[in-house]
This record gives C-alpha cells, sequence and structure tokens, in this order.
C-alpha cells in the first residue's frame, strides 16, 4: 500500500526540521518542510534528490494513502483517515523562482478567501484611465474591471489618476515583505511623506495585519511600532491591509475611481489641487494633436472675452470652444 513518509530531518540545525516522501510514478518526491501537516498555514517545502533521504530514516508518520495525483501545477493528496485526510502540493512562482507549498482546504481558504469581487463600475465611471508607474513589476491589470492602463514614471506610488493631467490620487503597493523592509530601513516613512504631499493617497499591503506578528527575521513589536508611528505622522495615507493580492487590487480601484469622483465634484477638493499640482505628461489619442495647458485656454478665452476662473478647473464648454476656435474643419 503506498504511503505518504514524514521523517525527521538529521540536519539538527536547518528550519525544516522534517521531511516529506511522497510516492508517484515516475519516481518518488522528497521535501524539507517545517510541519507534519498544513493545519495552520500553508508550508514550504524544499524540493530535495531521492538519493537524500537517509537510508536510517527516522520515520515520524507512515499516513496510508487513497489517491495521489497530479494534475496540472498540483498533486492532489487524499489519506486513507477521517480527518485532515485532503491536501495539495502546489508547484508555483514567487518573486520570479519556482517554489512548492503544501495546503489543506483550510490554508488553501484562508490564504484565498471565498469572495467574489464585484464587476460593476466604481462610482459609475464607464472606463476609469489608471496611470501605472513603468517601474512597477507585476503590475495590477484590473482585468475584470472597467480600466485603460497607462504606464507612466509615477513622482510617488505605482497607481493613481489624474485630472486635466495633475496627479490627484495614487496608492503605493506593498506585499508584507516589502512592508517590513521599508519600515526597517526608513525606505518606506520617504515613501509615505511624499504621498502625504497629494490630494489623496495610500498604501495598500497584500496580506492580513497579524501576518505582521509571524515574522521570523524583525521582531514584531518593531515592525509594529513603526507602522503606527507612520499613521501618527502622516494620518491623511492610510495604511490599508487586505489580505490577498486579488482583494488588494480591487481596493485600489475603488479607491482611486472615488477620488477621480471626488476631484471633479467637490469645490474645496479643486482648491486644494490646484495648491499642489503635480502634473503627468498623458499622451493623446493616435492621430490626435496634443490639447494645451490649462493655463494657454485660460489666456485664449480671456483674450476672445469668456469669463473664466484664476484659479481650478476650466469648465468643459470653455475647451470645447477653445477646440472650435482651432478645429481648420471650421470655418469662420
Amino acid at each position: 500500500m503506498a504511503e505518504l513518509l514524514i521523517a525527521a530531518n538529521p540536519q539538527p540545525d536547518s528550519r525544516l526540521r522534517y521531511l516529506l516522501r511522497l510516492p508517484q510514478p515516475g519516481g518518488d518526491l522528497v521535501f524539507r518542510t517545517s510541519g507534519t501537516w498544513p493545519r495552520v498555514k500553508a508550508l514550504y517545502c524544499h524540493p530535495m534528490s531521492l538519493d537524500d533521504w537517509p537510508a536510517d530514516a527516522e520515520v515520524i508518520e507512515r499516513l496510508p494513502l487513497q489517491s495521489c495525483q497530479r494534475r496540472g501545477a498540483a498533486i492532489d493528496v487524499i489519506l486513507q483517515r477521517g480527518r485532515e485526510n485532503r491536501s495539495q502540493i502546489v508547484f508555483t512562482t514567487a518573486r520570479g523562482r519556482e517554489v512548492v507549498f503544501w495546503q489543506s482546504p483550510r490554508t488553501r481558504k484562508q490564504a484565498r478567501p471565498n469572495v467574489r469581487t464585484p464587476t460593476a463600475r466604481a462610482q459609475g465611471i464607464e472606463e476609469l484611465q489608471v496611470l501605472v508607474d513603468a517601474h512597477e513589476r507585476y503590475a495590477y491589470t484590473f482585468s475584470s474591471q472597467q480600466v485603460s492602463i497607462v504606464k507612466r514614471a509615477l513622482p510617488c506610488g505605482d497607481y493613481g489618476v489624474t485630472v486635466d493631467g495633475s496627479l490627484v490620487a495614487s496608492v503605493e503597493r506593498k506585499s508584507l515583505p516589502d512592508l517590513v523592509s521599508g519600515l526597517t530601513s526608513g525606505k518606506l516613512r520617504f515613501q509615505v511623506a511624499h504621498l502625504s504631499a497629494l490630494p489623496r493617497a495610500a498604501v495598500v499591503v497584500e496580506d492580513r495585519y497579524s501576518q505582521l506578528f509571524r515574522h521570523n527575521f524583525v521582531r514584531p513589536a518593531v515592525v509594529a511600532d513603526a507602522l503606527a508611528e507612520l499613521q501618527i505622522r502622516w494620518p491623511s495615507v492610510p495604511i490599508v491591509f487586505c489580505e490577498t493580492r486579488q482583494l488588494a487590487e480591487e481596493w485600489t480601484y475603488r479607491f482611486l475611481a472615488a477620488a477621480h469622483t471626488w476631484a471633479l465634484t467637490e469645490e474645496a477638493a479643486q482648491q486644494r489641487i490646484s495648491g499642489e499640482r503635480i502634473d503627468i505628461a498623458i499622451p493623446a489619442p493616435a492621430g490626435a494633436e496634443s490639447e494645451p495647458s490649462t493655463a494657454e485656454v485660460r489666456a485664449w478665452a480671456r483674450d476672445a472675452g469668456l469669463p473664466v476662473p484664476d484659479r481650478g478647473r476650466l469648465r468643459p464648454e470653455i475647451r470645447q470652444a477653445w477646440r472650435d476656435a482651432h478645429d481648420p474643419s471650421v470655418k469662420p
């Protein structure tokens, strides 16, 4: 009868204290791992050669298998016992390298909440134009939402929206390792300080707050204190934990859409944007001439005798009047 074997790792200084041996038609697979079953979280598995399995292995558990079949990027493992009998060995990639995890239905549900994100347009915007920083690796695609993406070098943040060429909102994306690294090195302080100069900004974290206290290389209290200090020093830039990458992407889309609507509709927002303008060049549609700046249109409107404000956005009819006056197809 086929068995899943769990043995003690003979290397006493290894953090992966156990060996996992799984029968497969082409030859058994052997991994080093940190637990005997993925009860609380998915377990990282370090692949080993079958020759590295000790000849005098100290076997801790012999678990009879009902089924052990590979389907695509995962091996489904079913044991012959009543409880904790189903798990998966998952082959995936993280940060550009191949990794293997051992997960159970319980830990998989924790890592991927059983929720379906909405597809309704945020704020009723038919198509939101989102700027994505040109240096952002593995950027959000917003594939399930009504979004057009423009790659640009942003002055701060990874994703942003503009109104009349002015950056009005930006979101800085962080994985948990990036967050901890930024907090301990001090880099995140400068990023948040820069974000605070915008009318609206936020930091979104692709994990749960509780995971801060499971970090192995930095004292949890140090990370928690640094995070709290950031929020006290720059309260206008919230740091939001969104549990998974999928939920962080959804939150980013909703936040940017709300900021875009706010910037268009609220008078106070217009005054603040006018006082703290950060211009971002947006390309004109293919075949179209570039639009003039707000200052250029304002000067033209005054010469033409049209009433315009000294600061802030121009009314759509003013811009349309400029287009009509400069359209070569329209005869004077």
